[in-house]
């Protein structure tokens, strides 16, 4: 037998992901677009509906207070998507409401001075306009590292081999909204995996009009058809006797949004009233925006290879963070009760559907503001069980996590130091969140138990972040051991390229700001 040739053993690296039908600047047929940025806009419908669904009842709000709430989100996820994909990274990336403000948020509700308020309503407006204040303060955070250039300063310290573990646990970190929540009703969330997997995967190659309906459009099918599946064993009776965490997870009808839903409503800043403002509160808010940057870096270097563009230049990537800052003064602004981040499962569904257009997601941005006016259409669409979007979270956190792992070509994996650090940091970046998770669990506080309580969200919310443990873990290590005489193992050569704007030519093609802009903010 022929000893084979190392080029039939090993795979070059490529700075662009091969196999995707449309790159970030290339578009389907406008039919195919807008039916797939439709797929985008329901995939976003499950965070956009959880986080509201946990918090608004804590605060006591009522249906009607949740199905507002989750409407304003909705309308602002929109506006902030857009302006993202116009002005910021530029890449084709849906903004939504992030659960790294759940510590924060949660703090603030159980402020003493807000517990003692006994009419519901009134504590549920006077709780809302803390997190409003505490949001407002916070986004300057990440306004003022963005459009500063402090951030772009920041990742010149950041390497390929530093961010396989950041990226990776952008996904991973997630798992446990996936199989988990799938387990709360196994016989609706199971058949939709199976189904999810299946069109995607297996049958992707059936074409009509020389079009891959299922594996283009196999996100929404399946829901369509599980939905009604779901609804079947619920108007049949199926829970009728099942515990209520059971009949939460399986039913259609226990959201309460679509009898809840106004016809039409438009939401404004200041619907709520006007914010007010505590050191203590937005201290802690301060933490979370902070993991939503981290987060947010690792979800834009995905992206940019999901949607077959280079890397993006430290210039531009700071320049999404700064108007990721104004997302959260908007949601601040507009009362949504979270802060804004890169939606992970909509960049693994770039991957799914192997269309990594901008156009897609813009249109996607489309549907957020329209649905989120219309509220009883688009409170029909959000009464898809929660168990059915963790199904699809299995598939496309994964999705983005492997994503993590790819960057692993551009290092030298026979290099005992970069064994270590990516290792390590992997580890730890699993280990930590899930120490502080279960220590809250069971003590009902944080491992973080001060008196002062704005110290206590702040290192809780650092803590319970996957990628912001493993960013911490990963680039100390990377920049402080034989950093000098390892530059070619981290993988430097090929990422000095993407330092800078005019460090390869194929920016200028991804990442030019529209409308000729770039002649009043050129690039760096």
């Amino acid at each position: 037998m022929a000893e084979p040739k190392p080029e039939e053993i090993s795979h070059p690296p490529m700075d662009q992901l091969q196999g995707l039908e449309y790159c970030i600047d290339s578009n389907p047929s406008w039919g195919e677009a807008i039916a797939l940025g439709f797929q985008h806009y329901i995939l976003a419908l499950g965070t956009a509906v959880m986080i509201p669904s946990f918090l608004v009842p804590l605060m006591g709000g009522t249906d009607d207070d949740k199905v507002r709430v989750v409407q304003t989100l909705l309308f602002v996820e929109g506006i902030n998507t857009l302006l993202q994909t116009l002005f910021g990274t530029r890449l084709p990336t849906v903004i939504g409401g992030s659960y790294a403000f759940m510590v924060p948020v949660i703090s603030i509700i159980h402020d003493t001075s807000l517990l003692s308020i006994e009419d519901n309503h009134m504590r549920f407006l006077y709780t809302m306009r803390a997190v409003q204040g505490a949001l407002i303060v916070a986004s300057s955070i990440q306004i003022i590292l963005g459009y500063s250039q402090m951030w772009a300063i920041t990742t010149r310290f950041f390497s390929p081999l530093g961010m396989v573990p950041v990226i990776a646990l952008v996904g991973f970190g997630l798992f446990d909204r996936g199989f988990p929540v799938v387990g709360r009703c196994v016989e609706i969330g199971l058949p939709m995996l199976i189904l999810f997997i299946a069109f995607s995967q297996y049958l992707k190659n059936f074409l009509i009009k020389q079009v891959p309906i299922l594996e283009r459009f196999a996100l929404v099918i399946s829901i369509m058809i599980i939905w009604a599946y779901a609804h079947l064993l619920t108007a049949s009776g199926a829970y009728k006797y099942r515990p209520e965490l059971t009949q939460l997870n399986c039913r259609t009808d226990k959201a309460n949004l679509i009898s809840s839903a106004p016809w039409i409503k438009i939401p404004y800043p200041l619907q709520w009233g006007a914010p007010t403002f505590d050191a203590g509160h937005s201290f802690g808010m301060m933490a979370a925006v902070f993991v939503s940057l981290i987060e947010s870096t690792g979800a834009y270097k995905a992206a940019a290879r999901l949607a077959s563009a280079t890397q993006p230049p430290a210039h531009i990537l700071s320049r999404g963070i700064g108007w990721q800052g104004i997302g959260i003064l908007l949601d601040g602004l507009f009362g949504t009760l979270t802060g804004s981040t890169v939606s992970v499962e909509n960049v693994g569904l770039l991957g799914s559907t192997r269309v990594g257009s901008r156009r897609v997601i813009q249109i996607s941005a489309g549907f957020m503001i329209f649905f989120s006016m219309l509220g009883k259409f688009g409170a029909l669409f959000a009464s898809i069980p929660f168990t059915i979007f963790a199904a699809v979270y299995c598939v496309l956190f994964g999705y983005v996590a492997s994503v993590g792992l790819s960057f692993l070509q551009f290092t030298n994996m026979n290099s005992m130091r970069n064994l270590f650090i990516v290792g390590v940091a992997l580890f730890l970046g699993l280990s930590v969140p899930e120490y502080f998770r279960e220590y809250t669990a069971k003590a009902l506080h944080g491992p973080a138990n001060t008196r002062a309580g704005w110290f206590n969200d702040f290192l809780n919310t650092i803590f319970f972040s996957s990628p912001t443990v493993a960013l911490v873990v990963a680039v100390l290590l990377d920049n402080t051991l034989d950093y000098k005489d390892s530059a070619r193992d981290r993988g430097m050569p090929w990422w000095a390229n993407f330092r800078s704007f005019k460090g390869d030519s194929r920016s200028e093609e991804f990442y030019t700001l529209p409308f000729n802009l770039n002649r009043f903010f050129p690039p760096s």
